[in-house]
């Protein structure tokens, strides 16, 4: 009885998924097979029509400008031949007519060939956009009968199961069955976390679609067979696809001259031609696996773009892809998500072994089933119903939204004033500040970093003086602030780079590589007050936050990065662990940092108190850069982060690594 039990649910579970999961596990292989090849049939048409009028027209071209070139030189001849007639007498006055004909000719020539070069490379962008345009229309047209195909099977197959569903299954009758037809747009109910928490969750079928792009098929069918054979959900299906274009990285694929269309590769010829792209390509595949996708075109902030930038022109149109899963659309943009291979050149041959074996394939994640109110900030549709909010936006919104890289919603940040813009104005003094957010999570291991330079150029120097001198970057609770001062009128960018690291990882002292964030650009458009550059001290945030972070050295008098003072000042922090040989060096423009080393001593109690004494020479603003090092050995290996002192211990040098800094105004009123 137990055994008959199981087997039932089996079935029902079986039944289940077929009616819920666009699967064609029902679909009859041979049947794809005959329809894919009738679609081939139709794309060696249209192909061969596209060479031919790529043939009629080039030869078009080269008569007009044959024809053209006869005139002008004709023309050019009957001219030299009148003015020899009246200067018949002199034979040094035709030597020199007969020299400028020549070069006449030469510089027609020349003239000539340049603006034939110009119009043929004019008429071939032209013509490439009418065929990716007649492309896109083929294969939205196939993807339609492909997908009606896979209907029709799927509508036979519940009216086989419908005397099994009359008998009153209540789980049967609530399965919600794959849309026959495409649904409307409309924002989807979940978020993308409520789908999936971590990549790794795909992790075997990323593997899937890493094995299938080593390998090589004849035939849609069968690659994405291969490829969802063994996905359990309409997800699964769509992330298989997506991490198979993004492995295949068919913007570096080499293809033989003479593809034919039933190749391995000649599956890829539309990508070889320039007339099939990743969106196209993505829309393919997905209608062989039953899924509802579809191409968006609009305006991306893609490579180029600098934030106040108006979209006014076609620079900056793109298209990407909508596809149906788990009950709502959602975006997928291949050609954003595809990254490179690390540690290799190229997709390793199929069987190959070594090195191949451990290969990293990297992607960015972000740009798969994307949430919409992140997708906004980089993506704006042309038909406001696929932006998928439920408030859509305005092309002016779209500009003003800040720059914001994938990197920015990978950490979790936000920003916390709504006035944050993609131009942000500074006031009367110069001074604007951007405020970015960081989740709890994330608070002890991102370090941030920022570039100033001039909007227009590349320049970031004011005065000899670097511009970076003109932000100050501080930390206080979860919110780092970018407070820049604008040294001159004008417009500036500002570029803000994050990285996550642990406390260990910083120490070590290897290289770190910060990646942008986002980007902003600081207009200027009046200036009151000159402001002059911050002290020159060591890179990065000022404020004791670094210094709990990274040494769990804890600040007790002085909680912010901004200090007051009078002519003398104590600092004082407390040693949550064992630390050793600090160091402090005092900063202020146009004094020379020995002269102020004097003025700057320290001392350790035994209650684990680390005291800095500092006196001012005169008034004004310095900068304080302090030091320390870890007394656990296996921490102090070299150190790259604004190092000043080193000490020799055991014969192996241990450098101190920077640990905080302080902007501190000293004057006789405070």
């Amino acid at each position: 009885m137990q055994m008959q039990n199981t087997a039932e649910s089996v079935a029902n579970d079986n039944k289940y998924a077929a009616l819920t999961s666009p699967s064609f596990v029902l679909q009859d292989k041979d049947e794809q097979t005959r329809l894919e090849m009738k679609h081939r049939k139709e794309e060696d048409d249209l192909y061969r029509k596209f060479a031919q009028q790529r043939e009629q027209e080039d030869k078009r071209m080269k008569e007009e400008f044959r024809d053209e070139w006869e005139q002008e030189l004709e023309r050019l001849t009957s001219r030299f031949e009148r003015e020899l007639q009246t200067k018949r007498k002199r034979p040094d006055e035709q030597q020199v007519l007969t020299l400028r004909l020549q070069q006449e000719r030469a510089d027609l020539e020349k003239n000539m060939t340049l603006r034939r070069d110009r119009k043929k490379e004019s008429l071939t962008r032209k013509m490439l956009e009418h065929e990716r345009a007649a492309t896109a229309a083929l294969v939205e047209k196939q993807s339609r009968e492909m997908l009606e195909l896979i209907n029709e099977k799927r509508s036979e197959y519940m009216r086989a199961e419908s005397l099994y569903l009359d008998e009153g299954d209540g789980a049967m009758e609530e399965a919600a069955p794959y849309p026959s037809l495409a649904p409307q747009p409309a924002p989807p109910a979940l978020a993308k976390c409520h789908l999936y928490h971590d990549p790794a969750e795909f992790a075997s079928m990323d593997q899937i679609a890493i094995s299938v792009a080593q390998e090589d098929q004849k035939t849609f069918t069968d690659l994405v067979r291969q490829l969802v054979g063994r996905c359990g959900s309409d997800i699964e299906k769509a992330r298989t696809i997506f991490r198979w274009i993004t492995v295949k990285n068919l913007n570096t694929m080499t293809f033989d001259e003479n593809l034919r269309g039933d190749t391995p590769m000649g599956l890829l010829r539309g990508i070889k031609h320039g007339t099939e792209s990743y969106h196209v390509l993505f829309k393919r595949l997905c209608s062989y696996a039953g899924l509802h996708c579809v191409v968006i075109k609009g305006y991306s902030k893609s490579a180029g773009y600098q934030p106040g930038v108006r979209f006014e022109d076609s620079r900056f149109r793109n298209s990407w892809n909508a596809v149906y899963v788990a009950g709502a659309w959602r975006f997928v943009q291949c050609n954003w998500g595809a990254r490179h291979l690390v540690n290799a050149k190229e997709v390793p041959k199929a069987g190959a072994k070594g090195k191949s074996d451990s290969l990293r394939y990297e992607y960015d994640d972000h740009y798969f089933l994307t949430d919409p109110r992140e997708f906004i900030y980089e993506f704006f549709p042309l038909q406001s119903e696929w932006q998928l909010l439920k408030t859509p936006i305005t092309l002016h919104d779209f500009e003003e939204l800040p720059f914001v890289r994938s990197l920015f919603f990978r950490y979790g940040l936000y920003f916390p004033d709504a006035h944050t813009k993609a131009v942000m104005y500074t006031d009367a003094t110069g001074a604007a500040t951007v405020r970015i957010a960081m989740p709890a999570n994330m608070q002890s291991s991102l370090i941030f970093h920022y570039n100033l330079k001039f909007y227009d150029s590349d320049g970031d120097m004011f005065d000899g003086v670097s511009l970076k001198r003109f932000v100050m970057q501080s930390v206080v609770g979860n919110i780092v602030a970018f407070r820049v001062h604008a040294p001159c009128s004008g417009a500036f960018l500002l570029d803000i780079f994050a990285n996550a690291v642990t406390p260990k990882e910083y120490l070590t002292g290897e290289p770190m590589k910060f990646k942008s964030v986002c980007k902003f650009k600081i207009a200027c458009e009046e200036l009151q007050t000159v402001m002059v550059p911050l002290p020159d001290c060591a890179s990065g945030e000022w404020g004791p936050t670094k210094a709990t972070r990274l040494f769990g050295l804890i600040p007790i008098t002085h909680q912010d990065a901004l200090v007051f003072a009078g002519r003398e000042l104590e600092l004082q922090f407390r040693m949550s662990r064992p630390l050793t040989d600090f160091m402090a060096t005092l900063h202020k423009n146009g004094v020379e940092e020995k002269r102020l080393s004097k003025f700057v001593s320290h001392a350790v109690t035994d209650d684990d108190i680390v005291t800095f004494i500092i006196s001012f020479p005169e008034e004004g603003q310095y900068g304080l850069d302090i030091y320390t090092r870890e007394l656990a050995s296996d921490r102090s290996h070299g150190h790259g982060h604004g190092l000043h002192g080193e000490r020799e211990t055991n014969g192996e040098k241990h450098l101190l690594t920077h640990c905080c800094k302080y902007l501190i105004n000293s004057s006789k009123r405070n």
